[in-house]
């Protein structure tokens, strides 16, 4: 058998803005750069020495931070000139819309982000630095304005065990064309961590398998880090295109390997059995003739694993075994499966089937159909031609075109076959293996019943601005569908905000003479009609809006309560100094903004100049200050 790389993760530094409590990587290592970190040229030869093995591989460009080098669209733009896929994984913080920008047109063909919770402490506790989440979610937004497509990560934990339908919903919302959910290997700084137990592990994956489901042709849903999921799939469906990716199991080793910045090749990011170095060995030799991956690939597993009908399919997960036992042959003790339930005979599937398939074009194809192909990647791409020929055949076809592989597609989808992309209108519009597409500026957001329940309550005068804002928030937020949770979500934001302002204007209480003082401040007759309109409309729903009107004050006073905390504290801002603090990108202007305000407090500042900006920016960490300059 031909065992080449179908994809390369290549920790590009160890460098890092933030602490994550997991991190595999060496815990001295995350600020500073490596000394012995591959230069710009090393990276390059390195990139040509893999497209010896596969110029089609999709290529993983991680850290750390990957964006913290400064050459990474140096090196993204030279592997996908090779004709690599590549892809980017971050934690999105650092991301704004000139450098999503720059990725997309150094050939970054998607953005692989980390999202651990939709809570924003739990996030940042996990992350390791306050204000993460928001960092990410800004990332995000700018990812989808400048139209690179990206995929929600996220690691399971006890922690956030119970909340991951709630992330894979809100991944969803967000747009994220992939959701994956990476189970953690006990390693690296996460080795101090307590992991799921065995039968948590199990549940989640049943539990995603449903979720999977749930999101079938909308969104990907996948596991990593977890074998076993195939076994699970299998159970369910053993047609599914799920359990055919990386024919033979964990692919560590096999189609698959990690490099580090240094230059290491181990056989995945979570084992440290290094086999050789690029600096030393090219990557070609190390990947055909190092022994750890040899005997990864003529598999002799020990104890379960080894008898276990399903080692074709599974193969358990080597890291967890070599972390546990020191042997990554060894049986994985996360999974609880005991073998024989469906006989003593190894599940084989036919390698005519399975991902990993060569290419082998035996009809023609159009130009258009072709460029398709590129958008796969490589591991994925003999099985689709398979597909598509065998429907062409079937049905008369001499050429594969646009039409064809669409026609073909939705016979597959029926057949709950996929694996290749939902949309081909012309060249516009191609998506990886699922389509999610954005949400056009016009387009009509469906509600659900509920929903518009809701809003047939609100009054004439008001409804069909509601219908027209919670249309313009639900594209800005994501949302493929308008929901009571998003409409009471929107409402709570607008009182919160409605709750400030009227707390500036002079009111310290909710009361209906407060409609009367408004309406003597304005000129317009019509507004005036509209302050009557409400002011009735509200007398005669006192009752039923009780609980508004009790949420509301909550409100009030808790704009008042911190008003009062952060007045004494706040000192003013010069308009020299305001329009500096603007020229900084949004993502990080309120983290800056707090820290320059913190340090002239503590220095007793009544007002902040640019001057003083400039002196508190060196105290700033680095990843906020350079992007403030």
């Amino acid at each position: 058998m031909d065992y080449k790389p179908y994809a390369i993760s290549w920790n590009t530094t160890y460098r890092c803005n933030l602490r994550c409590s997991h991190c595999y990587l060496d815990t001295n290592a995350l600020t500073n750069q490596s000394v012995s970190e591959l230069s710009t040229q090393e990276g390059y030869k390195l990139i040509d020495q893999m497209a010896e093995l596969n110029p089609n591989l999709l290529l993983i460009l991680t850290g750390g931070e990957p964006l913290l080098r400064k050459d990474i669209y140096d090196l993204s733009s030279y592997a996908s000139q090779k004709g690599m896929m590549v892809v980017l994984g971050t934690n999105g913080n650092m991301i704004d819309d000139d450098i999503a920008k720059k990725l997309k047109e150094s050939g970054v063909t998607g953005i692989g982000i980390s999202l651990d919770s939709i809570v924003p402490g739990r996030h940042d506790t996990f992350r390791g630095i306050s204000g993460a989440w928001d960092d990410t979610l800004n990332g995000i937004e700018a990812c989808r304005r400048q139209g690179i497509e990206f995929q929600i990560q996220t690691t399971v934990t006890k922690e956030n065990f119970n909340e991951i339908p709630n992330i894979v919903e809100f991944s969803y919302n967000l747009g994220a064309k992939v959701f994956n959910l990476f189970f953690l290997v006990c390693t690296g700084k996460g080795q101090d961590l307590t992991d799921i137990t065995p039968q948590q592990y199990d549940q989640a994956l049943h539990r995603l398998y449903d979720i999977q489901i749930k999101y079938h042709g909308k969104m990907m849903v996948g596991a990593k880090c977890a074998p076993h999921y195939r076994r699970i799939v299998y159970e369910h469906d053993t047609s599914s295109p799920l359990i055919r990716a990386y024919a033979g199991g964990c692919p560590a080793g096999t189609h698959y390997c990690r490099i580090t910045p240094e230059g290491n090749i181990t056989p995945c990011p979570y084992m440290p059995n290094v086999s050789g170095n690029v600096r030393e060995r090219s990557f070609v030799e190390i990947w055909k003739d190092t022994t750890d991956f040899q005997t990864l690939r003529f598999v002799n597993l020990n104890g379960r694993c080894g008898v276990c009908e399903f080692m074709d399919i599974c193969k358990g997960c080597r890291a967890r075994a070599l972390a546990t036992t020191g042997n990554q042959m060894d049986e994985d003790a996360w999974c609880n499966y005991t073998p024989g339930k469906y006989g003593d005979k190894v599940i084989r599937l036919s390698t005519s089937e399975t991902f990993g398939t060569e290419e082998n074009f035996t009809m023609n194809w159009s130009p258009e159909a072709k460029n398709i192909l590129k958008q796969i990647p490589s591991f994925g791409r003999g099985m689709v031609i398979k597909n598509v020929e065998r429907f062409a055949a079937k049905n008369n076809h001499q050429e594969i075109t646009l039409e064809v592989m669409k026609a073909a597609r939705e016979e597959m989808t029926a057949n709950r076959k996929t694996a290749f992309p939902k949309s081909m209108n012309g060249n516009k519009d191609v998506h990886l293996i699922e389509n999610n597409s954005q949400l056009q500026e016009n387009e009509e957001i469906p509600w659900t019943e509920e929903a518009r329940k809701r809003v047939e309550h609100a009054p004439d005068f008001v409804r069909p601005g509601i219908y027209k804002l919670m249309q313009k928030k639900a594209r800005l937020h994501g949302y493929r569908e308008i929901t009571s949770k998003f409409l009471s979500e929107i409402r709570d934001e607008s009182m919160k905000l409605a709750s400030r302002r009227i707390k500036n204007i002079g009111f310290d209480e909710l009361r209906m003479d407060a409609w009367d003082k408004a309406k003597e401040k304005l000129k317009s007759v019509h507004k005036k009609e509209v302050i009557d309109q409400i002011k009735t409309f509200l007398g005669e729903r006192t009752a039923r809006n009780e609980g508004i009107v009790t949420k509301f004050q909550a409100y009030l006073k808790a704009s008042d309560e911190s008003a009062k905390r952060e007045t004494p504290s706040s000192p003013g801002w010069t308009a020299e100094a305001k329009q500096r603090l603007e020229k900084a990108p949004i993502f990080v202007r309120g983290r800056a903004k707090k820290a320059i305000e913190s340090y002239a407090a503590k220095d007793g500042v009544a007002e902040i100049t640019v001057e003083l900006i400039e002196q508190y920016m060196k105290n700033i960490p680095s990843f906020v200050r350079n992007k403030s300059q």
